[in-house]
């Protein structure tokens, strides 16, 4: 298990918490701002439903990154915040950054990265690392600024002319 442990750690470059979780604190105004900030974190928690609780989906395959990586954000507010920690992650994955693009709105980002010598291990952290970050409400990779081939109209196949022979 430790193996797996160590191997997922690396992948995404996750580390565990060295000290223990901290107890409440003593000071009765401190506890009353704890107290608040958790009964608006319960009142938040009440209103969110199912389908704002689910991780993004994964609905992109290996093969269509070609660099970009356009998101939603849930709440457009943590869009430079959540942009800046998929940017420093990417750094120390070696995954570099070309162009940052966020909507005036906030609401959708768009990232492009230089590709690197295999691609494929690229969009499998990309994708691993972003469908578990909980501000995402969706992603997907597209490069901007790419015409996306228009399918071409079947011609009819003609029936073929028996020769005639003169």
């Amino acid at each position: 298990m430790n193996t797996f442990k160590k191997l997922y750690k690396e992948f995404f470059g996750l580390k565990e918490q060295s000290e223990p979780k901290t107890a409440l604190p003593n000071d009765p105004t401190k506890l009353a701002a704890y107290n608040k900030e958790l009964e608006k974190t319960a009142e938040l928690m009440s209103k969110m439903t199912e389908s704002d609780i689910d991780e993004a989906k994964l609905v992109n395959n290996i093969t269509d990154y070609r660099g970009g990586v356009e998101f939603v954000m849930r709440d457009p507010a943590n869009a430079i915040r959540v942009t800046n920690e998929i940017q420093q992650w990417a750094a120390k994955k070696g995954i570099t950054l070309v162009k940052k693009q966020i909507a005036k709105t906030g609401k959708v980002v768009y990232l492009y990265f230089r590709l690197g010598e295999d691609p494929g291990t690229e969009s499998q952290k990309l994708q691993g690392y972003l469908a578990q970050m909980p501000e995402l409400k969706h992603f997907r990779f597209k490069v901007r600024g790419e015409q996306q081939p228009t399918p071409q109209p079947e011609q009819p196949q003609l029936p073929a002319r028996p020769i005639r022979k003169i």
